[in-house]
């Protein structure tokens, strides 16, 4: 991982340790470490989160090594905190399909997605995220959950997911799914000792057809249950899934229905299929379904023109009933008149994770993040692509997906059982 805008800090380092002392209370004496124990100073490095943590480990040779380290690894996998990212793919103005990166002939090699930026939203810091040589051609990312990027290939046939740890260069492949798909709609939940992935629609009906039909689902835990893919159930009659989207929340996964606007709600445990009518239905332009704050949220655009109602963007939230939603925010009408300048009716998605949401306009490389805690809304400052400028320049935009940046993954030791759940291959 490196950084791309540095955070400022105010502490100066002085020439010698006297001066230091006395004018720094945050100064203390190297020499302290060396006298430290290799146990107590582990542990205090595994409080530290990743970005701290890579640049530590060029202090020295041993502390470069932790890296590979499986015990070290576990311990950092407990006590460091789970920090809530977001990671961003530039996409290609010429791709029409639902994924960052559609399919690319193999001779123009140079549109691959060979890195992604991530931003810390706390911070409003960005990170290059290196995936060169790590992900085949022919792969595009398609959804991401506890610190693992799926990618999805690309060709119309049986799908094969690839989830990757882009820090610890770990990777695992999925089975292949029973039906050929085109561009399915992914959903993935990774926990510690459990991982569930579902793929649904665009089943490949025939060589020039697809319809929504059904959907499959895997999950493995660390009980030992592994269940391969295997047609789950039919999806509901007249569905269109057009964002490719779907969202993890507490055991089930959502996503959007167009024409008319409505939410799909998969549940895990019942497998079966739900439908909820989305709020304002008929008035709705861009929405979006985001997880934040453990709850579902729909993000929308609202233009009822022939009322007296203004334009606005509108946040919802999904009642515990699982039926009816009830509005949470709005966002504020001077904002949102910059906001539609920006957009220009080009439209809009949403990523939310933990207490924030990013909206990213469509041709453009303009975030609008919300703070679902403390209701502030604020743009971020443009992301440094290089190279990924031009796409922007040209009517690319940024896709993001739920970031968590951790060492350790050991979710892909159900994958892979020569993998060692706390260190890398």
């Amino acid at each position: 991982m490196e950084i791309l805008h540095p955070m400022t800090s105010n502490i100066s380092v002085r020439g010698s340790a006297s001066s230091s002392s006395s004018t720094n209370p945050y100064w203390m004496d190297p020499a302290i470490w060396s006298k430290l124990p290799h146990r107590l100073i582990d542990r205090i490095l595994a409080f530290l989160p990743p970005p701290a943590f890579f640049r530590a480990r060029a202090v020295c040779k041993r502390w470069y090594s932790l890296m590979f380290s499986d015990a070290f690894l576990e311990l950092h996998f407990h006590l460091s905190p789970h920090l809530r990212w977001f990671i961003f793919f530039p996409t290609n103005p010429k791709s029409l399909t639902t994924y960052v990166r559609k399919d690319q002939p193999l001779q123009h090699p140079t549109n691959d997605v060979t890195q992604a930026f991530a931003l810390d939203p706390v911070a409003r810091t960005w990170y290059r995220v290196n995936f060169n040589q790590l992900i085949p051609l022919g792969f595009s990312p398609a959804a991401s959950s506890g610190g693992l990027v799926c990618w999805v290939s690309d060709d119309p046939a049986p799908k094969t997911l690839i989830l990757c740890n882009p820090l610890s260069k770990s990777l695992a492949q999925l089975p292949q799914t029973i039906r050929p798909r085109l561009y399915p709609t992914v959903g993935l939940t990774v926990g510690p000792t459990s991982l569930d992935a579902i793929v649904a629609g665009d089943d490949l009906i025939s060589p020039f057809a697809v319809k929504n039909l059904t959907a499959e689902s895997f999950h493995a835990d660390g009980g030992g249950f592994y269940s391969l893919w295997g047609t789950s159930c039919e999806l509901p009659r007249l569905c269109s899934l057009e964002s490719g989207r779907m969202v993890g929340v507490d055991g089930k996964f959502y996503c959007m229905n167009y024409s008319p606007f409505s939410v799909l709600a998969y549940d895990i445990s019942s497998n079966t299929w739900r439908k909820t009518q989305a709020p304002m239905r008929r008035f709705l332009r861009s929405p979006s379904l985001v997880e934040c704050r453990g709850r579902l949220v729909l993000v929308a655009a609202v233009e009822k023109s022939k009322l007296n109602v203004p334009r606005s963007v509108r946040l919802w939230g999904l009642q515990p009933c699982g039926r009816a939603w009830a509005e949470v925010e709005r966002m504020p009408q001077p904002l949102h008149a910059q906001f539609a300048e920006v957009e220009a009716g080009t439209g809009f998605d949403c990523v939310g994770h933990g207490d924030f949401i990013v909206i990213t306009i469509r041709g453009a490389d303009h975030l609008l993040l919300f703070d679902f805690y403390r209701k502030n809304w604020n743009w971020v400052a443009r992301c440094p692509l290089h190279p990924g400028a031009e796409h922007l320049t040209n009517g690319g935009s940024l896709v993001g997906f739920p970031f968590e940046p951790r060492l350790a993954t050991p979710a892909i030791g159900l994958l892979d059982p020569t993998f060692q759940a706390f260190g890398p291959q």
